[in-house]
């Protein structure tokens, strides 16, 4: 039987209505990106990895660079990239999931230059076609929002638009989300990058009001579609199963291989 992944988990009629025009996704890989730090962007990012890699596929990831590293025992230890492949049952070493590595919690681009040190974007790009070519599908999480920079004039919208991966918002369902999530995809459409959906994230375990109305009002302002919302989570193995319940994902049928009946 197919996967699950490839039918639609929730049939939302607000999705339904806005009749997008269907376009060819590119490549075999996802760029996640959030509105800001901080906003569940790994924790969903690896929800979804490890849903893939239960439903039968092959997955891949990758964290082209990460800061705010814990420097124990005098190495490195990239947490959000060490969660990804562990999540994807990833096999690829750490050192190409994760090839930049910094101490301090900075954009990429500053805390490279304060380590005396400058991200090769080519090197970035070769190791994730390496990574991408051994997998069923690749995904690929950024860093805090899609306009932080890997170097000074180069930002992860820039990445993902060379890669031509279709893009996937992280917001957390909360008041001031409208506008940052709204700059986001405007910046992304600038930007040519294909914004298949956003996911609207509970932070906490308290619903506010905003929360509750945010999605109704961002149907009004945006053609993206809400991929679903997910609730407050704290285990990992909770998401993965919301993740399955509630987000309609159908979209991934053009990125994934069929598996026989």
């Amino acid at each position: 039987m197919e996967s699950e992944i490839l039918r639609c988990a929730q049939n939302d009629s607000h999705v339904k209505m806005q009749n997008r025009p269907q376009t060819t996704l590119m490549g075999k890989g996802i760029f996640i990106t959030g509105t800001d730090t901080g906003v569940g962007k790994t924790f969903f990012a690896c929800a979804l990895a490890e849903y893939l890699k239960d439903s039968g596929y092959k997955v891949g990831v990758m964290k082209p660079a990460e800061t705010g590293c814990d420097a124990g025992n005098g190495k490195f230890t990239p947490a959000d990239a060490v969660a990804l492949k562990d999540a994807a049952g990833c096999d690829v070493p750490l050192e190409k999931i994760c090839p930049y590595q910094f101490r301090e919690p900075l954009a990429p681009s500053v805390a490279a230059e304060r380590e005396g040190r400058q991200i090769d974007v080519d090197r970035l790009l070769d190791i994730y076609h390496e990574i991408s070519s051994a997998h069923d599908i690749t995904l690929v999480e950024g860093a805090g929002g899609l306009m932080v920079p890997l170097l000074p004039s180069y930002t992860y919208a820039d990445f993902a638009r060379v890669l031509k991966l279709p893009l996937i918002v992280v917001a957390p369902n909360r008041l001031g989300v409208i506008n940052h999530l709204l700059l986001t995809l405007e910046h992304a459409s600038c930007k040519g990058l294909q914004g298949q959906g956003y996911v609207l994230n509970q932070l906490d375990a308290t619903t506010s009001l905003a929360a509750q109305t945010n999605r109704e009002a961002l149907f009004s302002l945006t053609g993206v579609p809400c991929l679903g919302e997910l609730s407050y989570e704290t285990e990992p193995k909770a998401a993965v199963a919301a993740i399955g319940e509630h987000l309609n994902f159908s979209f991934l049928a053009a990125l994934l291989p069929r598996r026989p009946a």
